[in-house]
């Protein structure tokens, strides 16, 4: 089995915690990494329809049956259930009784909000970063290859090509997560809403836009949206609101979690055609702020991640904020420095009075550099 780098933190917060959660997209290694490092934990699934079914008519005799040491994955399928493991843990005052698992964060997260606040850490494992896979000597031939692939685990396992993964992934998603969350009677209506997003990637919000280029109003398009952020497909990068310029953008940016995904969706069959896809800069600024996602979240942290427009097209691509200091990154898929890349970060410098050791670039070239007014940095160095 790979290494996941979130392993140290999930086994700190056992010694800590009654409860951990561990939530993140369906198929990112979940099962499998709580099995590997927990051999001594019973593994129980609620997909299971007998195991769900005991759960849900008789949840005292489950936890009698699993009183410690019990992995349940998706969790989410019986919500009664966390109640009952509220008073069972309060009674018993142990740490590492239990680990959660689930794909639907909504789900779980309204429950552990109603039930075990306050008795349980919450981790996220999202698909390998490109350090995983650096690490385990299994990082694709190049970054276009890296943007093709994506990080799901059974790609690498079992050496199949994302034509031949994503297009199931996306089937299975939408005829069962989808359906569980809501009752949507056109399923391939909400498929197309699913593309039209992924030819956004990188581009600010129009909802008014998405809806009407899929036929649908405004509150169904946010409601979907909202089903795609829960289960792990998208997220919005928030915008910076630092009041240094007044005339700030205020609608977030859309990203994929997954850029192998992604890639499925825009129809791509093989990685070359990323060089000259109309979409290949979004796509390496997808991947780039992905690996930011991903370390804070295998470090058991919230990201600060945003972006920083004016409504005069001034913009920084990623501002990642920590203990009080921002540092600024631009995001070129070029192989190549050009003086041009360094503009928006002179810009956003002047105007925050941030130092210039606090500007980025990040770039598809192989060379890192520290020059007067910026660091030159390549996807390793990030």
């Amino acid at each position: 089995m790979i290494d996941r780098t979130i392993t140290p933190k999930l086994k700190h917060f056992m010694k800590l915690y009654p409860i951990v959660l561990l939530t993140g997209p369906r198929q990112s290694g979940k099962s499998t990494l709580l099995k590997n490092i927990f051999p001594d934990y019973n593994y129980v699934s609620l997909e299971d329809l007998d195991e769900r079914n005991y759960a849900t008519t008789d949840p005292r005799g489950f936890i009698a049956s699993h009183p410690d040491k019990t992995i349940i994955d998706e969790a989410q399928h019986v919500p009664s259930l966390f109640s009952y493991l509220q008073t069972h843990i309060d009674i018993e005052q142990r740490e590492g009784m239990y680990i959660l698992s689930g794909s639907q964060n909504f789900l779980l997260m309204e429950q552990i909000s109603q039930s075990l606040a306050g008795r349980v850490a919450i981790l996220e494992l999202l698909p390998f970063s490109r350090n995983e896979l650096k690490t385990s000597n299994i990082l694709p031939a190049n970054v276009w290859h890296e943007i093709f692939n994506g990080g799901y685990p059974r790609l690498y396992d079992k050496q199949i090509h994302p034509t031949e993964y994503y297009p199931y992934y996306i089937r299975t998603y939408i005829e069962r997560d989808v359906r569980q969350l809501k009752n949507i009677s056109d399923l391939s209506l909400f498929t197309k809403f699913i593309k039209l997003c992924a030819g956004r990637i990188g581009q600010l919000l129009n909802l008014s836009s998405i809806a009407n280029d899929c036929g649908i109003a405004v509150s169904t398009a946010q409601a979907w949206l909202s089903i795609l952020e829960t289960s792990y497909i998208i997220y919005l990068l928030r915008p910076d609101y630092n009041n240094f310029s007044k005339r700030l953008v205020k609608s977030p940016k859309l990203y994929f979690y997954d850029t192998g995904l992604a890639c499925s969706l825009l129809e791509i069959k093989e990685a070359y055609q990323l060089e000259n896809h109309y979409l290949n800069g979004g796509l390496f600024e997808n991947h780039v702020i992905n690996q930011f996602m991903k370390a804070a979240y295998n470090n058991g942290e919230e990201p600060h991640l945003s972006f920083w427009r004016d409504s005069k097209g001034n913009e920084i691509d990623l501002i990642d904020s920590k203990e009080a200091k921002q540092c600024a990154y631009e995001i070129k898929s070029a192989k190549t420095f050009s003086t041009d890349f360094t503009q928006g970060l002179h810009y956003w410098a002047k105007l925050s009075s941030a130092d210039y050791s606090q500007c980025n670039i990040v770039y598809a070239g192989d060379r890192t550099i520290q020059m007067n007014d910026c660091k030159l940095l390549t996807l390793n160095d990030i």
